[in-house]
C-alpha cells in the first residue's frame, strides 16, 4: 500500500488548521507525525482516514482518490484515536466480536480471528473481564485489537501511549515495533524518545504546515551547524584559568561552563581538531582529561527549533 497526501487543506472560516500539505506513506514504513498542540496532526489523520472531509486536496491510494469510495478505503485502515473508542460496560471478548461484525468479517471466521488478535496483543488473561475493570495499559491493548481485527494494511495511531506508566509504554512500543514489520503505520505522539525508538521517518508539522520530512538521522544532520564537545577535567588549577585557556583555543568557536566543577561544553566547526587541541592543552598543563565526547543534536532540540524558532 502506497498513499499520497496531495495539497491537503482544512479551513475553519479564514483559519487553516491544515495548510496545503503533501507527503507520502510507503508500504512497511513507520512514520512519526509530530507537532505541538494545535498544529493540525489529528485533523490530518481524520482526513486521511475519511472521517473528516478536507476543504481541498486529496488522498490517493494507488493513484485513485480515497474520497470516491471512502467505505472501501476504511476497510484497509485500522484507527486508534487519542480518545480510545471503547464501550466500558462490555466484556473484552464481546466487544471484539461486535467490532468484527461492524468490520463485516465473515461470521464463521470471527471466533478464530478474535483468538488470534487476543494472543497477538497479549489480552489472554483479561479477555473475560469488563473493559471498565482493565488498567489503562490493557485498555490501550483492547483499542489496538479493535484497530487490527480486520487485518488492515494501514494503521493510524494517535498518542497510543498517552497516560501509560513506563512499563506499559515499553510493552505498547514493542507491539508497535512488531506491527511495523507487517503494516504501514502513521504514529502521532508527543513522546520524542518513542519516535527515535520506533520510526523510520519523521514529519514535523507546525501551524498546519510541514516544517520537516526526513529520517531521524538526516534530521539531526540537517539541523547541525557545529559539533558540541563535552569535557571534564581534573586539575589543581582554578576553574577560571582552565576556562580561559579553553576559550583561547583557535579551534574553539564557543565555550561554556557546565553546572559541575571542571566540566565544560565547547563548540567547534572541526571537532577532530578541537579534540586534538584539548588533549594537547591538558598534556601541557598536567591536567587529567576524565571525559571527552561529542554530543549529538537531540530530537527535542530539533523539534523546538522548528516549532518555536529558538
Amino acid at each position: 500500500m502506497e498513499i499520497f497526501i496531495e495539497n491537503l487543506e482544512k479551513k475553519y472560516g479564514n483559519q487553516a488548521a491544515v495548510d496545503n500539505i503533501s507527503f507520502s506513506l510507503k508500504s512497511g514504513e513507520i512514520l512519526g507525525f509530530l507537532g505541538p498542540n494545535g498544529a493540525g496532526k489529528t485533523t490530518t489523520m481524520r482526513m486521511i482516514s475519511c472521517y473528516m472531509a478536507p476543504t481541498s486536496g486529496n488522498v490517493l491510494l494507488n493513484g485513485k482518490s480515497v474520497f470516491e469510495n471512502p467505505v472501501a478505503f476504511r476497510r484497509k485502515i485500522g484507527y486508534l484515536p487519542e480518545n480510545n473508542p471503547l464501550y466500558y460496560d462490555m466484556f473484552v471478548i464481546d466487544f471484539l466480536a461486535y467490532v468484527a461484525q461492524l468490520q463485516q468479517i465473515e461470521k464463521s471466521k470471527i471466533k478464530e480471528r478474535i483468538k488470534e488478535i487476543i494472543d497477538y496483543v497479549g489480552l489472554n488473561n483479561e479477555k473475560h473481564k469488563r473493559i471498565s475493570e482493565l488498567s489503562k495499559g490493557y485498555k490501550q491493548r483492547v483499542g489496538l485489537a479493535q484497530a487490527l481485527i480486520h487485518e488492515p494494511e494501514l494503521l493510524i495511531l494517535d498518542e497510543p501511549t498517552s497516560g501509560l506508566d513506563p512499563n506499559q509504554i515499553i510493552e505498547i512500543r514493542e507491539l508497535i515495533r512488531k506491527l511495523g514489520k507487517e503494516k504501514t503505520i502513521l504514529l502521532s505522539t508527543h513522546i520524542l524518545q518513542e519516535v527515535e525508538a520506533l520510526c523510520d521517518r519523521i514529519i514535523i508539522i507546525n501551524k498546519g504546515k510541514i516544517v520537516a520530512d526526513s529520517s531521524p538521522e538526516q534530521l539531526q544532520q540537517s539541523i547541525k551547524t557545529g559539533s558540541r564537545l563535552l569535557i571534564e577535567i581534573e586539575a589543581t588549577s582554578a576553574v577560571s584559568n582552565i576556562f580561559s585557556q579553553l576559550q583561547s583555543l583557535n579551534s574553539c568557536v564557543q565555550a561554556e561552563e557546565q553546572n559541575e566543577k571542571y566540566q565544560f561544553a565547547l563548540m567547534a566547526n572541526n571537532v577532530y581538531l578541537l579534540k586534538k587541541d584539548v588533549f594537547d592543552l591538558c598534556k601541557k598543563n598536567n591536567w587529567y582529561l576524565l571525559k571527552m565526547y561529542e554530543e549529538e543534536a537531540k530530537l527535542e532540540d530539533i523539534f523546538r527549533k522548528l516549532t518555536t524558532g529558538n
